[in-house]
């Protein structure tokens, strides 16, 4: 049976390391360990189901509903998922189709009065404008997998309009770090476990959660470091296995993505290359917080209290450390 690395279904796919081992962590996959080095391997069976995950999200089909597909023993569920998508996407079609009809009559009665805009007074077609609402106009957000492979012109460049800059004031936070397979999900209990035992969201609740690789995977294990910190009050008392510490803060470029699009990482940094106000602050203090490259996890005290949230509804800001030219 023929059989592939990470590195090897990365290519081929045009998809990410961290975006497979995120597929891997949801329990869509999952690739098998070299006994003698540890590297992933993805047989047959494993890159059948990768394809058929790829297509699903080029049809905008949301990873949750992926997961109750591939998990399904009859067809049952699919068709279920289909139908519900294919109706989401009819009211998207009749309401483009009604937008489309109410912009040809105002661009009609336009170009016969070219004087001045303004929006005729007529009660019928104000009565279908108004009947439209955004609920039935699924603008998603979500980059599926076609925008990401053919790299869409937003992601290829992002604009001034989809970089904030921020600035993050020094603070006290609670680090929990872990080398090793799986590093996301092992720190991500320690916070977990953490925040629980002290009533963080009691105490706290305007604490923030960031994340950042440490050290990167240096090889085809894929085998890393994560390191999470979590802001906290100035005088609490932190016990292994977490370790109290002091965070800068700073100036940094802010781009928020959906769970999963990892891929995003390259625009940034491509954007804050060729910006001319802002440049690059990335330096190493001591373990250097991954050298000013983070992601926040946004709202994440919320979904700290509900263990069943639904990861697609995730949002992160990635964050990059700048100056200002000058």
């Amino acid at each position: 049976m023929k059989t592939q690395s990470i590195s090897q279904v990365s290519k081929q796919f045009n998809i990410s390391a961290r975006t497979l081992r995120y597929y891997e962590q949801m329990g869509l996959i999952a690739p098998v360990r070299d006994e003698e080095n540890s590297y992933r391997i993805y047989d047959e069976d494993t890159l059948r189901t990768l394809q058929q995950i790829i297509i699903l999200r080029k049809l905008r089909i949301p990873l949750k509903q992926i997961a109750e597909i591939l998990k399904s023993d009859s067809a049952k569920a699919a068709i279920d998922i289909f139908e519900e998508n294919l109706a989401e996407i009819e009211g998207e079609i009749t309401a483009l189709s009604t937008i489309r009809s109410v912009i040809r009559t105002l661009l009609d009665r336009l170009e016969l009065d070219e004087s001045k805009f303004m929006l005729p007074d007529d009660e019928s077609l104000l009565d279908i404008v108004d009947s439209l609402t955004v609920t039935k106009i699924s603008f998603r957000e979500e980059k599926n997998m076609e925008e990401l492979n053919q790299a869409s012109r937003k992601l290829n460049k992002l604009t001034d309009r989809d970089v904030r800059i921020i600035y993050l004031l020094p603070c006290t936070v609670a680090s929990a770090h872990y080398y090793g397979d799986g590093a996301e999900c092992v720190t991500g209990e320690m916070i977990d476990n953490f925040a629980k035992a002290v009533d963080l969201r009691r105490i706290f609740p305007a604490s923030r959660h960031f994340g950042f690789n440490w050290p990167n995977p240096t090889d085809e294990t894929g085998i890393h470091g994560y390191e999470r910190l979590i802001t906290v009050p100035d005088d609490i008392e932190i016990s292994a296995p977490l370790v109290k510490k002091h965070f800068e803060g700073g100036l940094f470029a802010a781009h928020m993505i959906p769970m999963g699009a990892f891929e995003e990482w390259e625009y940034l940094c491509r954007w804050v290359g060729e910006s001319s106000k802002y440049d690059f602050n990335i330096t190493d203090k001591g373990n250097g917080y991954h050298f000013g490259l983070f992601e926040e996890h946004l709202n994440w005290i919320n979904y700290h209290r509900d263990p069943d949230h639904n990861d697609e509804n995730i949002q992160l800001d990635l964050l990059i450390a700048v100056r200002e030219v000058r």
